[in-house]
């Protein structure tokens, strides 16, 4: 559950940048996580919102990054 312990069960987990492979929803929903906001825009977001589903976690999509490089 890393840094967040028990306190991850029940949260809900924000992040400025999409999320490019399902792996990282899967970490988030074993750790407890229930819920996830993304800005969206990966070209495997099909298969990331595959992931939040079979895990049982929402997931809102912004459109909106705020991550740059």
């Amino acid at each position: 559950m890393g840094k967040a312990g028990a306190r991850a069960r029940g949260a809900v987990a924000a992040s400025d940048a999409f999320f490019p492979f399902p792996d990282g929803p899967e970490v988030l929903a074993e750790a407890g996580v229930t819920a996830i906001v993304q800005p969206g825009g990966s070209v495997r977001d099909a298969d990331v919102i595959a992931a939040a589903d079979a895990a049982g976690v929402a997931m809102l999509f912004t459109g909106t990054r705020h991550f740059r490089h």
